[in-house]
């Protein structure tokens, strides 16, 4: 009987997964440079590389961000429920002391220094660890009746009124409350809670919108009212909240079906306010034409995709559920800001995942990809103990 050699294990990495994320990342540094580097030039001393350079400087610390949660067990993170949930509490509220930092009229991020960080996306991961190990811990028959929707939505409910409250940030606590909302739904088909609430939404978002429509809620008791009427009737507020939209939109339009060029975007030119961040898929479809915005479309499929591979052939329930999450964060995102662009829905201020600029935003968001790298190894690491397995028991046979 010869002796079984040892099969070396090998870490594998969703090498497919690893170059869409950073062709995204390349291609939105580009579209940053070019979006910003007329506004830059006017509002920093002729400084066109300033946006640029700061999302540099967020990409670098994203990629550090990856690469140690790719390193790190994942299986160490359904420990951290508690820890999850305070640090998304702890964030929020540090906002009300002197590091909260105010850009814009709003006050959303922390100031370190030269370094800031919005607390929300510290909620969205700190949510999707809390919920995935909070699913794990519960038995199929908790997860399916009420216990396993209440159980989680309950302590996010208040973290997004937090967020709401304190930051005045909708947008961020919109996602924050869909992000567990879906992960229940995936978890246990038979929960009928997440579908009651999500149709529940639905309705009462109708119901808003006719009530605003027919002046039964005065649009001017708040600026998001007026967005609704903006959205439905962009062009009878051009001057006010309807303005950005129209912008876009005649960006979309303008760029054809193969764009007018990289970086002969009229819109930039100080027509289309803050372009970088959220409407930044607009100067893209103007630049890059139809062609163009429906090839980071497509990218975005292949990305999701590749996610949803890997919660496919996972065998450990945590490991779904943490990618699940991480997948409907990103989904959620990529849907509402495209959404938001066309006037499909109305203005509410989400950036476009990887391209948009913003630091906070990429590096919590290349933090995650880290996570479904590390669950993507162990899932191979299966399959590659089954072959190891066959092959000692081959070689024991020989």
């Amino acid at each position: 009987m010869a002796e079984s050699r040892p099969v070396k294990r090998k870490r594998y990495v969703d090498y497919s997964l690893l170059v869409i994320v950073f062709f995204l990342l390349a291609f939105g540094l580009v579209m940053v440079y070019s979006t910003s580097s007329y506004s830059a030039s006017l509002d920093f001393e002729g400084d066109s590389l300033f946006y640029l350079k700061r999302q540099l400087i967020s990409v670098a610390v994203g990629l550090l961000a990856m690469a140690v949660t790719s390193l790190i067990p994942y299986n160490i993170y359904s420990k951290l429920r508690h820890p999850a949930l305070l640090a998304a509490v702890g964030s929020i509220m540090l906002i009300l002391t002197p590091l909260g930092y105010t850009a814009n009229g709003a006050r959303r991020w922390l100031r370190f220094g030269p370094l800031s960080i919005q607390p929300a996306e510290i909620c969205k991961i700190a949510i999707i660890i809390f919920t995935a190990a909070l699913l794990t811990q519960m038995s199929p028959s908790i997860r399916a009746g009420w216990k396993g929707f209440w159980f989680p939505i309950v302590p996010t409910g208040i973290i997004c009124l937090m967020v709401f409250i304190i930051s005045d940030d909708l947008s961020s606590a919109i996602i924050i409350g869909l992000i567990p909302v879906f992960m229940v739904l995936v978890s246990e088909r038979k929960n009928i809670w997440p579908i009651l609430i999500l149709t529940l939404i639905v309705t009462a978002g109708v119901f808003a919108v006719l009530f605003v429509v027919k002046g039964w809620i005065p649009a001017s008791m708040s600026f998001r009212l007026e967005r609704i009427l903006a959205w439905l009737n962009p062009e009878a507020y051009a001057d006010g909240k309807g303005m950005q939209i129209l912008q876009s939109l005649y960006g979309i339009g303008s760029g054809g079906v193969w764009g007018k060029g990289l970086g002969k975007s009229m819109q930039k030119l100080g027509f289309l306010p803050e372009a970088q961040n959220d409407m930044i898929f607009s100067i893209i479809c103007e630049e890059l034409g139809l062609v163009g915005g429906l090839s980071v479309i497509m990218m975005f499929i292949l990305l999701l995709w590749r996610i949803r591979d890997i919660t496919a052939h996972s065998k450990d329930y945590f490991g779904n559920m943490l990618v699940s999450g991480i997948f409907i964060h990103i989904a959620i995102q990529v849907i509402l800001n495209i959404c938001v662009v066309t006037n499909t829905i109305p203005n509410t201020g989400i950036s476009l995942p990887f391209i948009s600029y913003g630091g906070s935003s990429v590096i919590f968001l290349m933090a995650e990809i880290g996570i479904v790298i590390n669950v993507g190894s162990h899932v191979r690491f299966v399959e590659e103990e089954a072959d190891e397995q066959e092959n000692t028991y081959s070689a024991e046979t020989d």
